[in-house]
């Protein structure tokens, strides 16, 4: 199973792309119950800082998470036939707001793997359309025998 984990998912790298829209931000709000203003009352906010809403941290993990099942299913071409489940993420950062409209590209890189423990780590980076850095995180994958 090290030898397949080492095959597989050593140097993965994986993207996810997608557009924020007001809708989605409204609809993350409904399903977390996270209704504050800064998300959900643009009236209020168009006199921020921020000039308008913005999209949850957590809707960001959750593009996050996309980008690690497309690694998952890279993995899966390269020959896995491992169950890999996620152990959550460490130095998560939220560095730049998110507006509705923003293009996001989410990256996924594989840099280090702990065939004793049989685990992934990756880096992952959130950018908006202009290249600015949204967010960054530390993703943590345990990969089981299936």
């Amino acid at each position: 199973m090290a030898d397949q984990l080492s095959r597989t998912v050593t140097g993965l790298m994986a993207s996810y792309a997608t557009t924020v829209r007001d809708e989605d931000i409204a609809r993350f709000a409904e399903l977390s119950g996270d209704d504050y203003e800064a998300h959900t009352d643009a009236e209020a906010m168009a006199g921020s800082r921020f000039g308008g809403i913005i999209a949850h941290g957590a809707l960001l993990v959750g593009y996050m998470s996309a980008a690690g099942t497309k690694a998952i299913h890279e993995a899966r071409l390269r020959g896995s036939t491992m169950i890999p489940v996620s152990l959550g993420f460490d130095r998560l950062r939220f560095v730049a707001p998110v507006y509705p409209g923003d293009r996001l590209a989410v990256t996924y890189h594989v840099r280090e793997i702990d065939l004793e423990r049989q685990r992934s780590v990756a880096d992952i980076e959130v950018t908006n359309q202009s290249g600015t850095v949204v967010a960054v995180a530390e993703h943590l994958m345990k990969w089981l025998q299936s």
